[in-house]
């Protein structure tokens, strides 16, 4: 069921982001190959999984969630080709593919990043049908917050100021709640958003979304050393390479493994609270620390 709903949610905001780019005019048709070549490269597509699945147990129809989804998912790809700039991680490999500035240049890597991130605030904006202007506005606000000075990009400028020092558990630990899971988080917002959900278990998802975000991070540390280069599509031990805190090195392996598994128990405690079926979701956040790519 977890599978097939993931490859579900994979294809459809694909198609969401294809249709998007099409409409594209080719005034800047090198731009437009790097933003689809950042942006369509495969992935997970965790956030728009967690947008759709989310917003499906609350009994929002897909089509109410579908700029949501694509809209989330072009912030991350944006991050992404920002993070493996030479400025930054100065990574080759994305996904076992050529990162942006490898395939294209620096340049129109920057632009393509910058490109869909200001696409992800026009698509958010969209009219839906049965949403109202005011979650468009909660939805922005969601959006700009979780990607911003108080999520990712302060979450990265910390990862960057910390690189080649010594920091502790509690240090590393907001890094990544905004470096990683404050998009991870956006991403169950946005759904609960759509949903007009009930401030209490709006309350309880976003419990949910928050252990969960810092267990993808923690797998993701555990990851770099444990998988293959081929597993991870970019070089593996990436991490101690560009001499990185991560939570193994502070907590050794055994001990980010149990850390995991603590957080994954805190979400399906969350979970466990709401009078809905969430064995989708319950099977998605189980997977988080399952997985090897």
């Amino acid at each position: 069921m977890l599978v097939n709903a993931i490859k579900e949610y994979q294809l459809r905001v694909d198609d969401q982001l294809k249709q998007r780019f099409s409409t594209l005019e080719d005034t800047a048709p090198q731009l437009k190959a790097a933003m689809t070549h950042g942006a369509l490269l495969g992935g997970k597509r965790i956030r728009p999984f967690l947008v759709y699945s989310v917003g499906q147990m609350f009994g929002v129809p897909l089509e109410k969630l579908d700029a949501c989804a694509a809209a989330i998912e072009c912030i991350h790809a944006y991050s992404l080709i920002h993070d493996d700039l030479p400025a930054m991680d100065d990574d080759a490999l994305r996904r076992g593919q050529p990162t942006v500035h490898i395939a294209f240049d620096e340049a129109t890597a920057i632009l393509a990043g910058d490109a869909l991130q200001t696409l992800a605030f026009e698509i958010v904006t969209e009219a839906v049908p049965g949403i109202t202007s005011e979650q468009h506005i909660a939805m922005v606000r969601a959006l700009a917050k979780a990607s911003g000075y108080r999520g990712m990009c302060g979450g990265q400028a910390i990862d960057l100021a910390s690189t080649d020092k010594h920091i502790d558990l509690k240090a590393l630990t907001q890094l990544h709640n905004m470096k990683t899971g404050a998009l991870i988080s956006c991403a169950v917002e946005l759904a609960l958003i759509a949903a007009n959900a009930p401030k209490d278990q709006y309350q309880t998802m976003m419990e949910f979304a928050h252990a969960v975000g810092l267990a993808f991070q923690v797998q993701d540390d555990i990851l770099d050393i444990i998988a293959t280069t081929e597993e991870l599509g970019k070089p593996q031990g990436s991490d101690a390479e560009s001499n990185k805190s991560t939570f193994p090195q502070l907590l050794g392996l055994q001990g980010a493994k149990d850390t995991a598994t603590q957080l994954i128990q805190e979400a399906l405690s969350a979970l466990a609270k709401l009078p809905y079926n969430s064995q989708l979701i319950a099977d998605f956040a189980r997977y988080i620390i399952e997985r090897r790519i």
